[in-house]
């Protein structure tokens, strides 16, 4: 995936309610920047660090910058939920994951379950529920001692995914958790039991009644965000 348009680089201020961060810009200009990512980012917002952010002409927006990847010390970190979604579906259309593979179509963001949208649903021919495929995508930042850690904050919307992909495989479907880690110093992904023991319980129960749990690591640049390794997940 390339960036539609040259990110621009700046020096981080602060992070604050959640969605907003301060940022210096190389002319010296102070700039508020959205920020696309609900968690805690623990690593990625040190005041100081360089980020690079992305900028768009559209009427009327707030804050027409976004942030778009961090730094972890020497580690660009693709901190933009967002582009993870896509990001799995290139892998997916390429074949570069082929347990996923041999599906006619991709549709997004579908409803299902009680109150919930997919990411992802892979189609294939005809109406037997064996034929869809639901696939929910993460989109983790948080690197420690090369693993790859998922919550970096506690998540009740993240065990309800799990619970509703279970049920998905009750009804005769696939389902699956696919972990975009938009970063290339981890080896292997994990639940971040000390960060969210809950998350991680369920992790383990929706992967023994059948959900299939993937990890895809990515390289990121200021010009692109490339695949680079599938990745072990790894419950022990």
């Amino acid at each position: 995936m390339e960036f539609e348009t040259t990110l621009i680089q700046g020096t981080l201020i602060k992070r604050y309610k959640r969605f907003l961060a301060d940022v210096r810009l190389a002319d010296g200009s102070l700039v508020t920047a959205h920020t696309p990512n609900t968690g805690r980012m623990q690593g990625c917002t040190t005041p100081g660090s360089a980020v690079w952010l992305s900028a768009s002409d559209r009427p009327g927006r707030k804050h027409p910058y976004t942030w778009e990847i961090a730094s972890d010390g020497d580690e660009l970190v693709g901190i933009h939920t967002g582009r993870a979604n896509r990001l799995a579906e290139e892998v997916i259309i390429a074949g570069r994951l082929p347990d996923l593979a041999g599906y006619e179509r991709v549709r997004r963001e579908v409803r299902y379950g009680e109150r919930s949208r997919i990411d992802l649903l892979l189609e294939g021919t005809g109406d037997d529920p064996a034929a869809r495929c639901y696939v929910e995508v993460k989109n983790v930042t948080l690197g420690q001692d090369g693993r790859a850690l998922f919550p970096d904050a506690v998540t009740a919307r993240g065990r309800r995914h799990l619970l509703e992909l279970r049920h998905m495989v009750e009804a005769g479907a696939r389902a699956a958790m696919v972990f975009v880690v938009q970063r290339t110093d981890c080896h292997q992904v994990e639940p971040a039991d000390t960060i969210d023991p809950d998350y991680g319980v369920a992790l383990r129960e929706a992967l023994r009644e059948g959900v299939e749990g993937y990890g895809l690591r990515f390289a990121v640049s200021p010009t692109r965000i490339e695949f680079s390794a599938r990745l072990p997940l790894i419950c022990d």
